[in-house]
């Protein structure tokens, strides 16, 4: 097939600056140059390209709206945005390494930590000379994240963790970990270096979605951990949850530019695929997929592009975060399905992407809040009425 061409029904390039599309450009080129050859491989065999990362340091995707002397690159946050969609747009493996490293890793050192954990964690993992995870779900505490099990309990200067972490993307090749533990003082977090004795990360293996990404179990078994490495401001269940939100944001993009993906692909092989003499494209069933996909991606793409505005205007908040990655997600994961469809046997094989995807899609629905739990977010918002219980 011809190279990606980016649906933009509205015209939204004439709304980002110079600086942005250049940033977009150079994060579409490199995807579709160094990552996509590679991806169907990685994804068949269930590993993530490590090699890449450095690569990806150099383009300055680990964390790159910090400031810039802690080695990040002081971008906006559309621009960011814009990365994510294009790292997505590849793989959502691909985009979960990036953003864990910096909304999940990097972000709670950056709001939550000292200048000297700064100064010390920061630089190495915008260079990616160090890589990060970030545990708060557990085997039974995924959407109540405030029912944690893991304790941290004070023992002098030090802290002592126990307790397991699940669903952890980068865990097995991470060097720290940001930990979410429950303490007499409520809820706490650390950086806890991956070496320390009673640390543990096994990979979880046999997944069908997110496969070319490393995904582990944490288990802490009276891993002791200096006070130095407690996050001095991340106090209470408000912490980590801040944290996601900043996580949130980059997948309500990044999950458009998987839905971009599909539907590029659809598009294209609409036109050469001749059915009963003539295009798919040519049949006013394939033309309404692709006129409902279309319309649902450009609402995705506004409601991103304001998100991001919000945002870098300091004005975003937390449940504006979660209408866009409900909305988005559902926008991505109904796209895959409907150009899986329209591609018919070839739907099911890696050799196109769309699949591949729809897979993906499937795990990006449910981590950092499923559907529901978003859907539940807009209701407290919209009533200020909770209606979790």
């Amino acid at each position: 097939m011809k190279a990606f061409q980016q649906l933009d029904y509205f015209d939204l390039d004439d709304e980002l600056s110079e600086d942005e599309l250049m940033v977009r450009d150079a994060i579409r080129s490199w995807v579709s140059e160094r990552f996509m050859p590679g991806i169907m491989d990685h994804f068949e065999n269930a590993t993530f390209p490590t090699e890449l990362i450095p690569e990806l340091a150099e383009l300055g995707v680990f964390g790159p709206t910090f400031p810039e002397k802690y080695g990040c690159a002081g971008m906006s946050s559309v621009a960011y945005g814009l990365i994510c969609q294009e790292l997505e747009r590849g793989d959502s493996g691909l985009r979960s390494f990036v953003s864990v490293q910096g909304s999940l890793v990097m972000f709670p050192i950056f709001a939550y930590g000292t200048e000297e954990q700064r100064m010390e964690y920061l630089p190495k993992l915008a260079s990616g000379e160090m890589i990060g995870c970030f545990g708060l779900t557990e085997p039974d505490f995924g959407s109540n994240p405030g029912g944690m099990l893991t304790t941290a309990k004070r023992d002098g200067d030090d802290w002592i963790l126990n307790g397991r972490k699940m669903w952890i993307t980068n865990g097995t090749v991470s060097q720290i970990a940001i930990v979410w533990a429950r303490s007499e003082e409520g809820v706490r977090g650390f950086i806890v270096p991956t070496d320390l004795e009673g640390f543990s990360a096994p990979e979880q293996k046999r997944k069908w979605s997110l496969r070319a990404s490393v995904t582990s179990e944490l288990v802490l078994q009276d891993v002791r951990v200096p006070d130095s490495m407690r996050l001095p401001e991340a106090i209470g269940l408000k912490a980590p949850l801040g944290c996601l939100s900043q996580a949130r944001y980059g997948i309500a993009w990044g999950a458009i530019g998987a839905a971009l993906s599909c539907f590029d692909e659809g598009l294209q092989y609409s036109k050469e695929r001749i059915v009963f003499d003539k295009p798919l494209a040519g049949f006013q069933l394939a033309q309404k997929k692709l006129a409902d996909v279309a319309t649902d991606i450009t609402c995705g793409q506004l409601m991103a592009l304001r998100l991001g505005r919000l945002k870098d205007a300091g004005k975003v908040t937390p449940q504006q975060v979660s209408m866009a990655k409900r909305n988005n997600v559902r926008v991505g994961l109904e796209t895959a399905r409907i150009i899986r469809d329209m591609l018919g046997a070839n739907g099911i094989s890696l050799e196109y992407q769309t699949g591949r995807h729809m897979l993906n899609l499937e795990s990006v629905i449910t981590y950092e809040g499923t559907h529901d739990i978003h859907t539940l977010a807009i209701g407290e918002k919209l009533t200020g009425i909770p209606a979790y219980r």
